[in-house]
């Protein structure tokens, strides 16, 4: 087994670049230390979560729970761990004392969306994957043009750790044609026009012909919640660098 990390995504996407998403993650969490998938339960998070659960059901599962989530998605994170017989969800939630000192009245998302982002998701995320080889993310291409270079693994050079994304290459029209024959339950806010599924104060339905990710931030630039960004900012294409 390889121990750079850098060499190990590189052989993950040269070994297994044709691989279908469920035999390419058995594949790469053959070959990693201990890994954990950070699902949102969110529009999508089915797909994934049921393949894992055909691999090992006691893979741990994060669950950031931000204390700012929708209702319905505290609900369908219970009802879809059930289903999908998930034995390892570990519910991470934000440092009360970090709260009551930056957000004591949970406005901080209106003033400074970023620095809330931080607090809520980022911060605990990077506590909770202490000591993880790596971790597995739900990613699209075409969920947003951040995404648009994503590949299926990549290395972290600020933490060392591997970033498995299996469904980097999927398209909307894949989603849904496997929540379709496998009969997996869906994200209630789906059909009420909610795409993509963040934090109810910054959330908001996407009319047609939208981009699946405007309902979040709406009326901002900002496009990530950060927990995906390597070195503190999104990938870029470096084509756009050099223009």
């Amino acid at each position: 087994m390889l121990h750079d990390p850098a060499k190990q995504v590189a052989a993950l996407l040269r070994d297994h670049v044709d691989k279908p998403a469920h035999d390419f993650l058995q594949s790469a969490l053959a070959q990693l230390g201990p890994v954990a998938m950070v699902s949102s339960f969110g529009a999508d998070s089915a797909v994934l979560l049921h393949m894992l659960t055909r691999i090992d059901p006691a893979i741990p599962v994060l669950f950031i729970d931000t204390l700012a989530l929708f209702p319905e998605t505290l609900a369908y994170q219970h009802t879809l761990a059930q289903h999908l017989g998930l034995s390892n969800v570990q519910i991470i939630t934000p440092d009360r004392t970090a709260l009551f000192a930056r957000d004591p009245e949970a406005l901080l998302h209106l003033a400074d969306p970023e620095s809330c982002c931080q607090l809520r998701k980022a911060e605990p995320l990077a506590h909770a994957l202490q000591g993880y080889a790596g971790w597995i993310t739900g990613r699209k291409r075409h969920q947003a043009a951040t995404r648009a270079l994503l590949d299926r693994a990549e290395w972290e050079p600020e933490t060392g750790r591997i970033r498995l994304n299996p469904l980097a290459d999927w398209a909307a029209a894949d989603i849904g044609g496997y929540l379709d024959r496998h009969d997996l339950p869906r994200h209630p806010l789906v059909a009420r026009g909610y795409p993509s599924i963040g934090c109810q104060p910054c959330t908001s339905r996407v009319l047609s012909g939208e981009d699946p990710r405007s309902g979040r931030w709406r009326g901002s630039e900002k496009t990530e919640c950060g927990i995906h960004f390597i070195g503190g900012m999104p990938q870029r294409n470096p084509q756009e660098d050099a223009a």
